[in-house]
This record gives structure tokens, sequence and C-alpha cells, in this order.
């Protein structure tokens, strides 16, 4: 009983702080990475598929057809953000999370799978558009960029976390 507490209270130490985390960076990265593609993936299906009524995540069938795959997607999606918070429990009961690596994950994750959707499924594959207009060049733009700013800002975040772990390694 007593080794379990010293081991706690290790944990909880600084030294064992950064014990706990060493063993787990990409943790912090990949919860926030699925929770990120949920959440985005989330407030897609909200905003554009229910509440605009825009598209549906499959648009080259019928009114059904799209409304069934908006609901697997929504399924998919949430899959992840459980995923994600899973994660993000374990790592907060082995005091190993480090927000600003979980946080530049989220942004990472949502923006990867903005510039996914954008690209891929917008462009290439063509199963739905931002919003059915003449003019989709602009919805086009602002989707993407808005994106690439998400990855950038979580690619900072990352890249400060890890600058900063390396600082005090090196303590």
């Amino acid at each position: 009983m007593s080794t379990r507490r010293d081991s706690r209270a290790e944990r909880r130490s600084s030294a064992g702080l950064w014990r706990a985390y060493a063993d787990r960076p990409a943790h912090n990265v990949w919860s926030g990475v699925l929770f990120g593609i949920g959440l985005i993936a989330f407030v897609d299906e909200t905003v554009f598929h229910q509440i605009l009524h825009w598209h549906h995540f499959y648009d080259l069938a019928s009114t059904d057809v799209g409304l069934a795959s908006d609901g697997l997607f929504h399924a998919l999606s949430w899959f992840a953000t459980i995923a994600g918070l899973f994660l993000l429990a374990d790592l907060r009961r082995r005091d190993a999370l480090v927000w600003s690596r979980w946080i530049g994950g989220v942004l990472l994750g949502a923006g990867a799978f903005q510039l996914y959707d954008g690209i891929v499924q917008h462009k290439l594959w063509g199963i739905h558009q931002i919003r059915y207009v003449d003019d989709i060049i602009v919805y086009d733009v602002i989707w993407n960029v808005t994106a690439l700013a998400m990855i950038g800002l979580g690619v900072v975040l990352l890249a400060a976390g890890r600058a900063s772990r390396i600082r005090r390694r090196s303590r």
C-alpha cells in the first residue's frame, strides 16, 4: 500500500511528471488530433449539414442517401472524439498531460481534416461541395485557408511544447 502511495507522490513531483510525460509525448498529440478531427467533423455536420442545409456528406445520390451518409459521418466523428477523450483521461491520470501539446494536436487534427475535406472530398472525389452556388471559389478559399491556419497554429504550439520539453530535460 505504501509503495503505491509513494509511486503516486513521485509521479506528482516535477521529476516524476517529466518522466511520465517523456513516456507519452505522442499520446498528448494523438489525443488532441483525434479530438480535433471529431470536433471539426461535429461542427461541419451540425452547421453545414443540419442548420444551413448546404450539403450532405454524400450528395451524388438521393436526399435519403445523403441523410444516411450524414448519420454515418456523424457516428464516425464521435468515435474519434471519444477515443481522443479516453486518451486525454489516461494522460491526466498519469500526470502526463501537457496542454500546449494537446491543444496543438487539436488544431492540427481539425485543420488536417478540414483540408482533406476541402481538397479530397470537395475537389478530387466531388462527393459534395461546401455550398452549391455559381461562384464556389470564395467558399473554397475560405475553407482551405482556415484549415491551413489551424494546421499552422497547431504546428507552432507543438514546436513550442517540444522546445520547452528539450529545455527542461537539459537542466
